[in-house]
């Protein structure tokens, strides 16, 4: 083979390997919420009957046809506490999480929490999250102790086949790691 072709080659394979990667890493969790979904389920066809065998045109049980507004407020509320849900921010998330499942000590380390990042998209093949801390002094300071604590914490919370948390302090140093 000649040279041009040896890097010719190289460089299908090299981008067929990322190519599956990057498949791997897409958003097909396996988790996705029914809002997110872009095909109608056997129950949910739009134009012809559900799976009960109903028609399913738009027509309510009444025989009245609905224009798409809302009807009752009930409607009206879950949408609304989805986005409060949804706006509490990870660190709280796992503030709340260790108040409730944690020891007393990893409650005290975990109340010098200051902001979580990295904890909501997880894929398995490489995780990282990064927790910042109100500690100060770097790796030498005090907060390398409750840092152990905190990664230990992390990965009772979230669960990743090869994840990888990283406690930092007030400045950004580094105070330790672990896996989750």
């Amino acid at each position: 083979m000649g040279m041009k072709t040896k890097i010719a080659l190289g460089a299908v394979v090299g981008i067929a390997v990322i190519g599956a990667l990057s498949a791997n890493a897409g958003d097909g969790d396996g988790g996705a919420k029914s809002g997110d979904r872009t095909s109608a389920s056997a129950g949910e066809k739009q134009d012809g009957a559900g799976a009960d065998g109903t028609k399913t045109d738009g027509a309510k049980a009444d025989g009245a046809k609905t224009d798409g507004a809302k009807t009752d407020g009930a409607s009206e509320a879950k949408p609304a506490e989805d986005k409060a849900a949804e706006k509490v921010s990870q660190a709280e998330q796992f503030k709340a999480f260790v108040q409730k499942n944690g020891t007393p000590k990893e409650k005290d380390a975990v109340s010098h929490v200051t902001k979580v990042q990295g904890a909501d998209e997880q894929n398995d093949i490489l995780d990282a999250a990064d927790v910042y801390t109100d500690f100060t002094g770097g790796i030498m300071g005090s907060g390398t102790g409750p840092a152990k604590l905190i990664a230990s914490a992390f990965a009772d919370w979230k669960d990743s086949e090869n994840g990888l948390v990283t406690i930092y302090d007030a400045d950004g140093e580094l105070l330790g790691n672990g896996q989750f």
